[in-house]
Protein backbone atom coordinates (compact mmCIF):
# COMPACT_ATOMS: atom_id res chain seq x y z
CA UNK A 1 0.00 0.00 0.00
CA UNK A 2 0.99 3.39 -0.65
CA UNK A 3 0.04 6.16 2.09
CA UNK A 4 0.29 10.55 0.86
CA UNK A 5 -0.24 11.89 4.00
CA UNK A 6 0.57 15.80 5.49
CA UNK A 7 0.76 16.39 8.82
CA UNK A 8 0.55 20.22 9.64
CA UNK A 9 0.77 21.91 13.19
CA UNK A 10 -1.99 23.98 14.35
CA UNK A 11 -1.77 27.40 16.65
CA UNK A 12 1.74 27.49 16.41
CA UNK A 13 2.30 30.15 13.49
CA UNK A 14 2.89 30.28 9.87
CA UNK A 15 6.68 28.78 10.05
CA UNK A 16 5.41 25.16 10.60
CA UNK A 17 9.15 23.85 8.02
CA UNK A 18 10.46 22.30 12.09
CA UNK A 19 7.58 20.88 12.90
CA UNK A 20 6.96 18.97 9.40
CA UNK A 21 10.96 18.17 9.20
CA UNK A 22 9.98 16.12 12.87
CA UNK A 23 7.42 14.00 10.88
CA UNK A 24 9.69 13.43 7.79
CA UNK A 25 12.45 12.18 10.00
CA UNK A 26 10.06 9.94 11.24
CA UNK A 27 9.22 8.54 7.79
CA UNK A 28 12.81 8.84 6.56
CA UNK A 29 14.22 6.68 9.57
CA UNK A 30 11.35 3.68 9.09
CA UNK A 31 13.45 2.42 6.40
CA UNK A 32 10.08 2.32 4.28
CA UNK A 33 10.58 3.69 0.84
CA UNK A 34 9.36 7.32 0.54
CA UNK A 35 9.22 10.24 -1.07
CA UNK A 36 8.37 14.13 0.07
CA UNK A 37 7.43 16.89 -2.35
CA UNK A 38 6.02 20.23 -1.43
CA UNK A 39 2.47 19.12 -0.51
CA UNK A 40 2.69 15.61 1.20
CA UNK A 41 4.79 12.43 2.23
CA UNK A 42 4.23 9.42 0.56
CA UNK A 43 5.17 5.77 2.30
CA UNK A 44 5.26 2.93 0.94
CA UNK A 45 5.03 -1.42 2.45
CA UNK A 46 2.19 -3.12 4.79
CA UNK A 47 -0.82 -1.58 6.50
CA UNK A 48 0.54 -2.03 9.56
CA UNK A 49 4.04 -0.88 9.45
CA UNK A 50 2.81 1.84 6.99
CA UNK A 51 0.19 3.10 9.53
CA UNK A 52 2.25 2.50 12.26
CA UNK A 53 4.78 5.66 10.77
CA UNK A 54 2.29 7.92 9.88
CA UNK A 55 0.82 7.48 13.77
CA UNK A 56 4.50 8.28 15.01
CA UNK A 57 5.25 11.16 12.68
CA UNK A 58 1.80 12.43 13.89
CA UNK A 59 2.63 12.04 17.40
CA UNK A 60 6.36 14.00 16.84
CA UNK A 61 4.35 17.25 15.77
CA UNK A 62 1.96 16.56 18.57
CA UNK A 63 4.60 16.97 20.93
CA UNK A 64 5.11 20.12 20.00
CA UNK A 65 2.06 21.84 18.84
CA UNK A 66 -1.42 22.21 20.78
CA UNK A 67 -3.09 20.74 17.93
CA UNK A 68 -2.54 18.93 14.65
CA UNK A 69 -4.10 17.91 11.15
CA UNK A 70 -3.72 15.27 9.28
CA UNK A 71 -4.76 14.72 5.60
CA UNK A 72 -4.38 11.27 4.27
CA UNK A 73 -4.82 9.07 1.03
CA UNK A 74 -4.23 5.63 0.85
CA UNK A 75 -3.98 3.26 -2.73
CA UNK A 76 -4.49 -0.25 -0.98
CA UNK A 77 -3.85 -2.77 -3.28
CA UNK A 78 -1.96 -5.86 -2.09
CA UNK A 79 1.04 -7.90 -4.12
CA UNK A 80 1.90 -4.61 -5.26
CA UNK A 81 5.68 -3.63 -4.51
CA UNK A 82 7.55 -0.29 -5.87
CA UNK A 83 4.35 1.33 -6.82
CA UNK A 84 6.11 4.46 -5.26
CA UNK A 85 8.57 4.57 -8.61
CA UNK A 86 6.78 2.52 -10.81
CA UNK A 87 3.60 4.74 -10.78
CA UNK A 88 6.21 7.78 -11.92
CA UNK A 89 7.74 5.67 -14.49
CA UNK A 90 4.79 4.72 -15.83
CA UNK A 91 3.63 8.09 -16.57
CA UNK A 92 6.72 9.35 -17.62
CA UNK A 93 6.96 6.59 -20.43
CA UNK A 94 3.60 7.99 -21.89
CA UNK A 95 4.73 11.33 -21.23
CA UNK A 96 7.69 10.45 -23.50
CA UNK A 97 5.77 8.72 -25.99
Amino acid sequence: MIVAFSVTPLGVGEDVGAYVADAVRVVRESGLPNRTDAMFTSVEGEWDEVMDVVKRAVAAVEARAPRVSLVLKADIRPGVTDGLTAKVETVERHLGA
